[in-house]
């Protein structure tokens, strides 16, 4: 009844608008130069036609003025007033070379046309901003300006492609259209070449030391970055000592610089399959920050007292300085774990055994276990994939994991308690709502269809049945696919000044601490932490625009991570064409179902338009499946089928397959992939 009541609210709120109101909102441009500007808590979109658009790129946050509002209030119509932030200003394309030559200066000038944009006008590019590019090259532009609709925006080449660099092409393409810069400006990175290297002794005075104490960090084997380190040794009051200690980030990066003006505006770093686009500057992510063994670091920690049970008895929270003995790989300390023997077996054991009770005392307590698979590429010296290798989590993740969880709840919980004026100081907290119920309603249904129950009285209840089934379905076909219907029933994580707790943790009180080399939010925790620790704190009143900012950059790197994966995939498939596989039904829809091949992770889509030769699908909803009118044929979520590889289209980023016929399948012995013959 309350989302009813508000929707109608908001729809008597919209009928008021006056023509001298304006709005907020996003621009979506689609292919036909129509605009649409999405505004937060309205349930119709503002139309921007092209003539409208002033000097907007889809995508640009952007003020509106409307211009009509029907009766209805079904469709309103407006003119955009101001670009508010760009989404991008960089593009890939084509360069055409135009206006008189001279003997000593080359072309006067050049016009650069996007590749992808949509209803973008061409770039005017003045001949000393040409850069060496040629007639017909592909590039990448910066925009530098653009103030007037009636003139071409004005830009400069930063970079000029070779023909062979197609996928770098590609993963810089990605990055530019989630809004993400590819250099970092000369003024960063003339900040950042400033900064000594040497830690001075004042600094060292400053700080509690811990570099006597045994201290090593975690990380993938292709990590650069390392954010985090543990330290640990026994206390003569049978406890153990547990440092987690953070590369203290914000020492070197000061408000408003421009180092950290352009760490805000890009707020995370991006994983791509083949590189690191990365928050901070690479003198800074990789060596004066990145807890590297051997050296002495800087860092923000949080030490714990603790029982070899993992119950803690103390901690304190500070500036340190450490020295790293080891740097261990995840597979390193798994071998460790499993076999019981290496370097510092004893130390990484007890640590192990002290994560595993954090953890299970955390899924006691709500927590959702949900697992999780990490899909990682083998390229070659050209960055094309040569494999696919799927990675679990396994206890060497969980242990580094678990200490992280107890530190950033730790630090949340301590600032929580913090008041300035009798009020909460604003915080930037890592919360994560209650399920979507309209969302959990349907997947209850189909998990007791499946045999598993589930209580949907309480939020508690609600953890708990997803626990048991999660338990329950461990390793049978149906694992993956109420898993991922499962997380789909539960709301996004962001950053927020108003406390609402975490649901799929289990926690009253988070925040993101661990990793400021490559998140944006742990700067301002670390900033916000030394002021309460320093008596010093005040109140942030743009808190909540810097938290939205945050999680709007952290999902459009999750848009890049994913693109980037779906374009290895298909990169790697398209040596399959005309291949059968084994695969897993992940989706359904009116149109088709997508299947995920089991050997790789690979999903492809199944049209109904290739199945009508065998029957006439409808899709049932509630059962997320397709089934044929005549012969009752099921397609579900969750269901193992043979597929064929028929198209492998790169600029899409899509997969096509077709469903093979059990009488055609290949015998199961043969599930590995058939590798065709060069």
């Amino acid at each position: 009844m309350g989302r009813k009541h508000s929707a109608k609210h908001k729809k008597e709120k919209l009928l008021n608008k006056t023509h001298s109101d304006a709005l907020t909102g996003t621009l979506e441009v689609t292919r036909s130069g129509i605009g649409f500007v999405s505004v937060e808590g309205w349930s119709v979109d503002v139309v921007i036609r092209p003539e409208d658009m002033n000097v907007a790129l889809d995508g640009d946050l952007v003020e509106v003025m409307i211009k009509k509002i029907k009766k209805s209030g079904s469709k309103v119509y407006g003119e955009i007033i101001r670009v508010l932030k760009r989404k991008r200003i960089e593009f890939l394309g084509r360069i055409q070379i135009a206006g008189s030559r001279s003997s000593d200066k080359g072309p006067a000038y050049g016009f650069f046309i996007s590749d992808s944009l949509k209803n973008m006008p061409d770039i005017f590019i003045p001949g000393e901003y040409l850069n060496g590019a040629q007639d017909n090259d592909r590039v990448i532009v910066k925009l530098l300006y653009w103030n007037d609709p009636d003139r071409n925006p004005v830009g400069t080449v930063i970079s000029v492609l070779n023909i062979e660099e197609g996928n770098d092409a590609v993963m810089n393409e990605i990055l530019m259209e989630e809004g993400f810069p590819l250099q970092f400006s000369d003024e960063a990175l003339e900040e950042a070449a400033r900064i000594p290297e040497s830690i001075s002794s004042e600094e060292f005075k400053k700080r509690k030391d811990f570099r006597k104490a045994l201290t090593f960090t975690i990380d993938p084997v292709d990590a650069r970055d390392f954010d985090d380190a543990i330290s640990f040794r026994k206390l003569k009051n049978g406890y153990y000592e547990v440092g987690v200690h953070i590369a203290d980030v914000s020492h070197y990066v000061e408000p408003d610089t421009a180092l950290d003006k352009e760490a805000y505006q890009r707020a995370t770093s991006v994983y791509l399959p083949d590189r690191v686009n990365p928050m901070l500057p690479e003198v800074l992510s990789e060596q004066l920050c990145s807890l590297r063994p051997g050296e002495d670091k800087l860092t923000f920690s949080v030490v714990f007292q603790i029982s070899a049970k993992g119950e803690i008895k103390d901690y304190w929270i500070g500036k340190t300085i450490i020295h790293s003995d080891h740097r261990f790989t995840y597979e390193e300390v798994q071998a460790i774990i499993e076999e019981e023997s290496g370097l510092y077996a004893e130390e990484i054991l007890i640590l192990n055994r002290m994560a595993q009770h954090l953890r299970k005392k955390r899924i006691e307590n709500g927590a959702i276990n949900f697992s999780s698979q990490d899909v990682r590429f083998k390229l070659n010296e050209k960055g094309e994939p040569v494999g696919i290798m799927v990675k679990e989590s396994k206890e060497a993740h969980q242990l580094i994991e678990e200490f992280m969880l107890l530190a950033n709840r730790t630090v949340a919980t301590y600032v929580s308690k913090i008041k300035i004026n009798k009020k909460p100081i604003p915080f930037p907290y890592r919360v994560h709502d209650l399920p979507d119920e309209e969302k959990l309603i349907p997947f209850a249904a189909y998990a007791r269809k499946r045999g598993y129950t589930f209580d949907t009285r309480t939020p508690e209840s609600i953890a708990r049945s997803f626990n048991k089934l999660l338990e329950k379905v461990k390793g049978r076909p149906e694992q993956h696919v109420l898993e991922q219907l499962g997380i789909r029933t539960m709301a996004k994580a962001k950053y927020s000044a108003e406390n609402i707790g975490h649901y799929g943790l289990g926690f009253e009180y988070y925040c993101h601490f661990t990793s400021p080399i490559r998140r944006y939010p742990d700067i301002l925790v670390h900033r916000l932490l030394y002021d309460v620790l320093q008596g010093a704190a005040q109140p942030d009143k743009k808190m909540e625009e810097k938290c939205n900012h945050c999680s709007e950059r952290e999902r459009a790197a999750m848009d890049a991570e994913r693109a980037g994966i779906k374009y290895m995939q298909v990169l790697y498939m398209k040596n399959y064409l005309g291949d059968e596989f084994e695969g897993v039904i992940s989706g359904v829809a009116s149109f088709g179902f997508w299947v995920e091949t089991v050997e790789h992770k690979c999903e492809g889509l199944v049209s109904i338009q290739s199945l009508l030769e065998y029957d006439d699908f409808r899709l049932v909803e509630s059962d997320y499946c397709l089934i044929g009118k005549r012969t009752g044929k099921k397609f579900g979520m969750g269901d193992k089928i043979w597929i064929k590889v028929v198209a492998a289209n790169l600029s899409r980023r899509q997969l096509d397959f077709e469903w093979v016929v059990a009488e055609q399948a290949p015998e199961k012995k043969q599930i590995s992939m058939r590798k065709k013959k060069k």
